[in-house]
């Protein structure tokens, strides 16, 4: 993993800090020759204050100490461990002794970009740097490594991994088990949810079979006992009367022919 070769200078930062002491170029440029012994002309100074340039490590300190701000104040938001050590105006040497580590050890882990100490290192790390954790696992090139893990647990058994996370997280164990049963939890229920709105065995939403098909896709409407109503059978579209019995005539029955009446003497019919 590369580092930068320079701090993330904060052009827009140095610019505004000079502006407010009220000095030029040259009078910045004078400062870092005349307090720290560095030969620096104003049109670096103007060219750092463009973002042209940047400075160096010790240009850096010098330029903060010149300006009256820490060298944090003139660094963007920094990323590598490099980066957060300058911001917080810290020498290797200095840094390594707070934490515990031998200077030529943390000088590898800082230039590779991967950090390799144990656990009471990196909670030393992170309480003299002042980093939060998402920082810390930025820093230490671990991003990926932990995203696996977390993969892992959330899709497999979350119990085999606490003591594998604890590892790189400068984070109690038994903090990291509630997170992750709480993550397993949430990421199963999300897995449950999302099943049951795919799947559903040829059922619609709600449950109803047939639910969001076209009514000329569904086929013929059964009956209570999956049976074709009586009028339906043989694609025929037919009114049911009383009892299931079809209304009209049934097909290939004659119709037999009534006798007609005549009226008698007195208004009363007879028929012969």
């Amino acid at each position: 993993m590369g580092v930068h070769s320079s701090p993330p200078f904060n052009a827009p930062a140095a610019r505004r800090l000079r502006a407010a002491l009220g000095m030029a170029p040259g009078h910045v440029a004078y400062g870092l020759r005349a307090q720290y012994g560095l030969l620096v002309a104003p049109e670096t100074v103007e060219a750092w204050e463009r973002g042209e340039m940047s400075p160096t490590s010790a240009e850096l300190t010098a330029l903060a100490g010149v300006l009256w701000c820490s060298p944090g104040e003139l660094l963007a938001e920094p990323v590598t461990l490099r980066e957060h050590r300058l911001a917080r105006g810290m020498t290797a040497e200095e840094l390594s002794r707070r934490i515990g580590l031998d200077e030529n050890s943390y000088q590898k882990m800082e230039d590779t970009g991967r950090w390799k100490a144990n656990e009471r290192q990196s909670a030393a790390l992170t309480s003299t740097l002042g980093l939060t954790l998402a920082q810390f696992v930025a820093a230490s090139g671990k991003k990926e490594e932990l995203a696996e893990l977390l993969r892992s647990a959330v899709t497999t058994r979350w119990q085999a991994y606490p003591k594998p996370l604890s590892k790189l997280l400068p984070v109690p164990k038994e903090h990291l088990e509630r997170v992750l049963e709480q993550l397993y939890g949430e990421y199963q229920s999300r897995m449950v949810a999302t099943l049951s709105w795919g799947g559903g065995g040829g059922h619609g939403r709600g449950g109803r079979r047939g639910a969001g098909v076209p009514r000329g896709d569904r086929g013929p409407v059964l009956g209570r006992r999956g049976r074709l109503p009586v009028g339906r059978r043989g694609g025929e579209r037919r009114r049911d009367g009383p009892r299931g019995r079809p209304r009209g005539d049934a097909p290939g029955r004659v119709r037999r022919p009534t006798r007609p009446r005549r009226s008698g003497p007195r208004g009363r019919s007879s028929a012969r």
